[in-house]
């Protein structure tokens, strides 16, 4: 039997819109923006980082990052964000969102200073250094996942509460765009600042000191966003859901809600003790009631996850060696070291403008319109589609007059990965589990898709250096690597398909609706759950 609602829960789902939810959107987007723009703005820099510090005197081609340094560059902030996801996350359900908010934001404030400011005797000891600093800036990335997610959803109305959580991880298209526009900018005042025919008669070297610069620039102004948000942070009352279902505190949750919503709400002490009491004895994680009750539901959110990040930041990390493999990046010894930033740059930044951008707010527009099940769903059939249609005629594309051809089809998957399984996976795990534990499974969901995104960066890496020794007509190296990176993430994204039956709708619904909190503690055992709604929603 359904239990009865808390009114200051009650309040919040019947909430209109207002303006602290601009406000958390903007608070909580922040920390999405510059996780997007520290996670990504490292394969801006990349190719730089080989022209510096591993150039060979003398050398007819530039300077690249061995295999396995370009491996640890690439990939040692996802080892951070998994292992922040899952800390950060239970931590959250442990000691409160907004005690653990604080923390992931410094984390990544002082990180993204010290990898601008990587050190080292040697090539390898500054590769090092930065690898040391981005574990622990992704370390700080992953714990504002399961929390920004979990603060939107417990703070929204349920009737647009889809939309404000895809709101905040809309600013990580921005993020993207943003480390696009200011590496353009960077290399060009460095262009403009310096003699450009002296960087001509040396652009195979292209060991300029004012090349080093460059890349720490770069990566030091991701903590810009991050430190002007902390305040506003710090200022956020704790959730009603958290202090009332958790902490059991109905006159601070009363408090707190009414000064947020400016309305009086009653502090309802005796029916939260009351709820307190009847659910003493809750089943945690590590238990058979939860495996009967949210095991599919968490298997879902993990593997569509995993699946969706193989793909998203396969993608974005690798996108210039695919450009670069069909010609619409020129060859690297045609060009100096900034320049090379400034085209990689350039061609990022129309991708994010184009396609990753608007995707993600389609998401927000139509999330709670058509529902989380339907966007996913689709997401995944056209990110397969599109996929397949590059790689089976890959000769074809790699002809210069199919070039625009290939980048359009090429931007229309990073738009259905945005406008489907990139939002869809953040938003649906922060809605369909109990508030106790919402926070941490929403951690582990995000580390799968972390875990996606290490074996996405590693094995993408792998299959395209395996480029045989044939050349397209523009001079390019046909890539049977790109070919196969392309066709296996098609298969991978026919499988996120499939795994999003899994998934549960939660459109129009409270969180404790979905999660069965407001019912009878004292049910039959084994007996079916009420708020347990089918699986796949028809």
């Amino acid at each position: 039997m359904a239990g009865e609602q808390l009114g200051v829960l009650n309040a919040l789902d019947v909430a209109k819109t207002q303006w602290y939810h601009f406000t958390a959107i903007i608070i909580a987007g922040m920390g999405f923006f510059t996780d997007a723009y520290d996670l990504f703005c490292i394969s801006l820099v990349t190719k730089l980082l080989g022209r510096i510090y591993y150039h060979v005197d003398g050398a007819e081609k530039p300077g690249t990052l061995p295999p396995n340094v370009s491996a640890a560059v690439n990939g040692v902030a996802f080892c951070g964000t998994l292992a922040g996801q899952l800390f950060f996350g239970w931590l959250g359900d442990k000691m409160g969102r907004k005690k653990v908010y604080g923390m992931t934001l410094m984390l990544m404030v002082i990180c993204s200073v010290a990898s601008g400011l990587s050190f080292g005797h040697s090539a390898n000891g500054v590769m090092a250094t930065l690898c040391f600093f981005r574990f622990w800036l992704g370390f700080g990335i992953g714990g504002d996942y399961p929390l920004s997610a979990t603060i939107m959803s417990e703070y929204a109305n349920k009737k647009t509460r889809g939309a404000f959580i895809a709101a905040v991880f809309a600013m990580q298209g921005f993020g993207i765009l943003a480390g696009g526009m200011f590496a353009l900018i960077i290399s060009s005042a460095f262009m403009a600042r310096f003699d450009a025919p002296a960087y001509e008669v040396n652009a195979v070297a292209s060991t300029v000191p004012q090349a080093d610069y460059v890349w720490r620039i770069i990566l030091m102004v991701g903590a810009l966003p991050a430190a002007l948000t902390y305040y506003w942070r710090m200022k956020m009352p704790e959730t009603a859901r958290y202090t009332a279902l958790v902490a059991k505190n109905a006159k601070q949750a009363a408090s707190d809600m009414s000064k947020v919503l400016q309305v009086d709400l009653e502090a309802e002490e005796q029916k939260v003790q009351k709820m307190s009491e009847a659910t003493t004895n809750s089943f945690g994680l590590f238990t058979k009631a939860f495996l009967r009750r949210h095991g599919l539901h968490l298997l879902g959110t993990t593997t569509t996850w995993f699946l969706l990040d193989i793909a998203f930041y396969s993608q974005n990390l690798f996108q210039k060696d695919i450009f670069s493999a069909i010609g619409w990046i020129p060859a690297a010894k045609t060009m100096n070291a900034i320049q090379e930033v400034f085209k990689i740059a350039r061609a990022q930044t129309l991708i994010a403008l184009f396609s990753t951008v608007p995707g993600y707010w389609f998401t927000v527009f139509l999330i709670d319109r058509i529902g989380r099940f339907a966007i996913q769903l689709m997401g995944f059939f056209f990110m397969t589609v599109f996929m397949f249609a590059l790689a089976i005629p890959y000769d074809h594309w790699t002809h210069k007059d199919n070039r625009i051809g290939f980048v359009i089809m090429y931007s229309l998957t990073f738009f259905f990965a945005n406008f489907g399984p990139n939002a869809t996976t953040f938003v649906v795990p922060a809605e369909i589990f109990p508030a106790r534990l919402r926070s941490t499974c929403h951690g582990i969901s995000a580390a799968s898709g972390k875990l996606g995104a290490m074996v996405g960066a590693f094995g993408f890496l792998y299959l395209a250096q395996n480029q045989d020794k044939t050349k397209t007509d523009a001079g390019y190296p046909a890539g049977i690597g790109v070919r196969n990176s392309l066709i296996v993430l098609g298969v991978v994204n026919f499988l996120g398909m499939l795994f999003t039956f899994l998934v549960p709708e939660s459109k129009g619904k409270s969180l404790e609706e979905m999660s069965g909190e407001n019912e009878d503690a004292d049910a039959e055992e084994g007996q079916p759950a009420a708020h347990n709604n089918r699986t796949v929603p028809v």
